[in-house]
């Protein structure tokens, strides 16, 4: 069957961003298509609906191809838990936690066979399969043991597609460097050239372009301009805000060390009188009209570095203030009194303080929920649906007062006061209707006018992203030449 693939000269050229757009507009023309990518390291995920865990770029991918996501669509997951080692998730499930350098002897051919039967149900279901590289297909050092790369493209014999990043300079390098690194039996798959991020004057890039072909003999298919995008990064270091000229609240995400799931917060960037901020240090805390904690891979490494930077007596002064406060998953978790891991499952400490600002206590337990949930809403106005998935180890127990979020009450709790709030529901700011109470709570107290809570859940306006995505870049990318040359 037909697989094309797009690797990069870099990390963070662009891969994740051309195979969106190509899965979207593949759809558009009728095609059944699939995104994939063989191995996957974020602490970013998404959980299927039959719970397996997945990395979210590749759900993006598959909402923008118009088909449900799949752990066929990731079939390796790595989640960097610290002190370089991983938890090594296959096929949506957890099967271990290994260092570093034992990784590739202990993983690489279960690894590859995971891979394998995945492409082959993919192949099994659909007309076009979509893949993507990391970092770079040219590192020397790993090639051998590279399960997501070349390896991947000669197996399918897939069209490749090489993506460079113009905008920190020296892409011309990056792309010769990259095609001279490559074996004869690797460079011959590459099909075309892109060159994406560019701020300037195209007329002046053209003769670099004109050079680049003859140089390569590879056509440069498009050079796509630096686009505002706002796809989910796979890291915390590409986390980007939406710039706005006025808000009318300010949140305050804090940027733990091992922050995941921080695409929870997407919706919240989409909301026109929000602003929000990812906070690192007790000096840049400001004086925000909510503090939001996020999910952490280290929950008790994570607390403990909100004491020793002196966020954690910030965070608790807030509060004191009147200030409100919500936690999602390991964030819910901080909030409480303690949280202990007594078997080491996530390092060598076994029990950290929390903030005491929840009347919960956890403990990190073996067993890894994964699943997606479906509740109604308790609090603070009961009745709404709300949908979201639960990735987390821990099991809380209540030790105070505190009154259930939802029907299920072990999915989140809101203190006495109302102003501090936990859940393990990931996803929760995806609910329209939700989102839009929990924000009025906070209008309310700065004497703001409510907004309607009528609207769509994110879902909706994502697509319409997704959509407008695969339309900007088929505008500077002739896709249909592209599968014409390619065959």
């Amino acid at each position: 069957m037909p697989a094309l693939m797009v690797v990069g000269c870099t990390s963070n050229a662009g891969k994740s961003l051309l195979v969106t757009a190509l899965c979207g507009w593949l759809a558009q023309q009728g095609y059944r298509v699939a995104p994939f990518k063989g191995q996957n390291m974020a602490l970013n995920a998404y959980v299927t609906a039959d719970g397996g865990e997945m990395g979210y770029a590749q759900a993006v991918q598959a909402w923008a191809a118009g088909i449900e996501p799949t752990t066929a669509m990731n079939p390796i997951l790595l989640k960097p838990q610290g002190d370089r080692t991983s938890q090594v998730i296959i096929r949506g499930r957890v099967a271990g936690v290994t260092q570093a350098q034992d990784y590739y002897r202990d993983y690489f051919e279960r690894g590859w066979r995971a891979i394998t039967e995945a492409l082959a149900e993919l192949q099994s279901q659909y007309d076009y399969i979509v893949c993507e590289g990391a970092g770079s297909p040219a590192e020397i050092n790993l090639k051998h043991r590279d399960l997501t790369n070349m390896r991947v493209a000669q197996y399918l014999q897939a069209k490749t597609i090489l993506v460079g990043d113009i905008n920190p300079g020296g892409v011309f390098a990056h792309i010769v460097g990259t095609l001279a690194l490559l074996e004869p039996e690797e460079r011959a798959l590459i099909k075309g050239l892109v060159i994406n991020k560019f701020r300037g004057q195209l007329s002046l890039l053209q003769p670099g372009l004109a050079w680049l072909e003859q140089k390569t003999g590879i056509p440069v298919l498009g050079v796509i301009p630096w686009l505002e995008t706002h796809l989910p990064a796979e890291d915390s270091l590409s986390l980007l805000s939406p710039r706005k000229t006025s808000s009318e609240l300010t949140i305050a995400v804090i940027q733990l060390p091992k922050i995941s799931n921080f695409t929870d917060f997407d919706p919240l960037l989409f909301e026109p009188t929000v602003q929000v901020k990812y906070v690192k240090s007790e000096q840049d805390f400001g004086d925000p009209d909510a503090v939001i904690l996020p999910g952490s891979k280290t929950t008790i490494a994570d607390l403990q570095w909100l004491h020793q930077t002196g966020l954690a007596q910030k965070l608790i002064a807030y509060h004191q203030q009147g200030g409100w406060m919500l936690g999602v998953c390991g964030g819910m978790q901080m909030l409480g009194k303690t949280v202990q891991d007594p078997l080491g499952l996530e390092g060598k400490d076994v029990q950290a303080e929390g903030l005491n600002l929840l009347p919960i206590a956890t403990v990190i337990a073996p067993h890894k929920i994964t699943r997606q949930r479906e509740v109604l809403s308790q609090y603070p106005v009961p009745g709404l649906t709300v949908k979201g998935y639960e990735i987390h180890q821990g099991s809380t127990h209540i030790a105070g007062h505190v009154q259930p979020l939802f029907t299920d009450p072990a999915l989140g709790y809101v203190d006495t006061t109302g102003r501090v709030w936990g859940t393990y529901l990931h996803g929760i700011f995806e609910n329209g209707a939700w989102r839009r109470t929990w924000l009025n709570q906070l209008r309310t107290r700065k004497g703001l006018p409510p907004l309607t809570t009528q609207v769509p859940d994110f879902s909706q306006q994502r697509q319409r992203l997704l959509q407008t995505l695969t339309e900007t870049v088929a505008a500077y990318i002739p896709w249909a030449q592209l599968l014409k040359d390619s065959g």
